[in-house]
């Protein structure tokens, strides 16, 4: 178990963690949608700036572990830039990366590989729910600008 452990807190996690990037509300957004894990109190609010079917922007405001926040640090870093189908892609493999045994992210995109920091993170079903926070309020404010969304 403590091999477990340290391989879900490796070192990208923790850096993500302690200097999180694209942390910052956005007044400019065109979308924003907030989320909230009631069984550790994580929340997020994530902030999306549309430009053209492009997500020209996106950034994260939050508080919670490690985890939740290493997590949408690394998917704001990841995502910005791509297209709404991209972003979706990306978003449905990191969903299956941390809930399905041998999942794993594409390979050929160095943002997107490093997202598989996450995999173990399969091995602690209360965590999943942290991990994949930040991507639910993504997929709300894309879909249902505006809306909270929980993990219960």
């Amino acid at each position: 178990m403590m091999d477990s452990l340290r391989e879900l807190y490796q070192d990208v996690i923790l850096d993500h963690h302690r200097k999180p990037r694209n942390r910052r509300e956005m007044p400019e957004a065109s979308a924003k949608a907030s989320g909230y894990n009631p069984l550790c109190g994580d929340r997020v609010s994530v902030f999306v700036k549309l430009e053209d079917d492009v997500l020209e922007d996106v950034s994260f405001v939050g508080s919670g572990c490690a985890i939740s926040q290493a997590s949408a640090s690394m998917m704001t870093d990841c995502l910005k830039g791509r297209t709404r189908a991209d972003v979706a892609r990306v978003a449905e493999a990191f969903q299956r990366l941390v809930t399905a045994e041998g999942a794993a992210m594409p390979e050929g995109d160095e943002l997107v590989e490093k997202l598989e920091a996450f995999a173990g993170v399969r091995e602690f079903p209360s965590r999943v729910k942290c991990a994949s926070l930040a991507w639910h309020a993504l997929r709300t404010a894309l879909e249902r600008p505006g809306d909270t969304v929980s993990t219960e």
